[in-house]
């Protein structure tokens, strides 16, 4: 499980991991506390019929008011660098980062530079970031899908991917690990997301899923061979449950990434402290905030 190692008593922040340069942050829509009776379960669970955006959403595409999103974003901002401040031994300009970036996420493969993209008040389209500069975060918004963020300490440079079944099956990991082309260990945290105790789909999705592994290679011939005993179980009505933070942590090792944090991670789904878009749908709720796996580099 990740670690609960929180920020502030009331900011609903978590430090998963902390280096000489790199750190990695995942948010959600609750700040963790002592209690947890029915009467604040229900507070943080929503209501049918209505939006739950929590007290830290960060989506702007989920129709939410624009300003808070955008007040909660430099929130974000300031409580990591509060964060880097007391955990670090720098200095000036390296003891802070200056931006965080975000994408608007499309569940493909496109890989969104930051070092080579001039810098626009729109977010490109994009499952992927990637930076080698310093004083800058990469954030990944989700509500079940599968963020990750790599990290190559030998170039410096870092990456977020958002990892859907979509995602997963076009490849977007392997795409973005090969924009590492230093030579150098790379190393990966798998941030909240759905389990696969709460994630049941039709059995196309996993067939659609095994296609795009061979396709794009992401998985060795073992695991393809024993693709859905790894990845699904049976559930009712000739549907499955798929294991979509088993298969991108077997797909991280095959692209010759390390995984950093211990697994399981933390359910969307299950835990209410987070956003959960199938909850959002199962509870008939109007929409539901986006929770963001963040890694800096100072």
């Amino acid at each position: 499980m990740i670690n609960k190692l929180p920020i502030t008593n009331n900011f609903p922040m978590t430090m998963l991991a902390q280096m000489d340069e790199v750190a990695v942050f995942q948010t959600a829509a609750f700040a963790y506390d002592d209690r947890d009776d029915s009467v604040t379960r229900n507070q943080r669970t929503g209501y049918e019929g209505q939006s739950n955006y929590g007290e830290l959403n960060l989506g702007l595409h989920v129709n939410d008011n624009a300003l808070q999103v955008l007040d909660n974003r430099m929130s974000l901002l300031a409580a990591i660098n509060e964060q880097l401040a007391s955990e670090s031994s720098l200095d000036g300009q390296y003891g802070r980062i200056n931006s965080i970036h975000w994408v608007s996420q499309v569940h493909g493969q496109q890989i969104h530079d930051i070092d080579a993209t001039t810098l626009s008040m729109t977010p490109l389209a994009a499952d992927a970031m990637v930076s080698q500069q310093r004083g800058r975060g990469l954030a990944i918004m989700t509500a079940d899908c599968v963020p990750i963020v790599l990290y190559q300490p030998t170039s410096g440079k870092i990456a977020a991917i958002h990892a859907g079944w979509q995602g997963l099956a076009c490849g977007v990991i392997q795409e973005t690990v090969q924009r590492f082309t230093d030579s150098g260990a790379i190393q990966a945290w798998i941030g909240v997301c759905i389990s696969q105790a709460n994630y049941e789909v039709n059995t196309d999705v996993r067939d659609k899923l095994l296609a795009g592994c061979i396709e794009h290679q992401a998985l060795s011939q073992e695991h393809i061979d024993n693709f859905a005993t790894l990845f699904s179980i049976p559930s009712i009505d000739d549907k499955v449950k798929l294991d979509l933070p088993k298969l991108a942590a077997m797909q991280l090792e095959a692209a010759g990434a390390t995984i950093m944090n211990d697994l399981p991670v933390d359910c969307s789904y299950a835990n209410t402290h987070y956003y959960s878009y199938r909850r959002q749908t199962h509870m008939q709720q109007l929409a539901t905030g986006r929770m963001a796996l963040v890694i800096v580099r100072r």
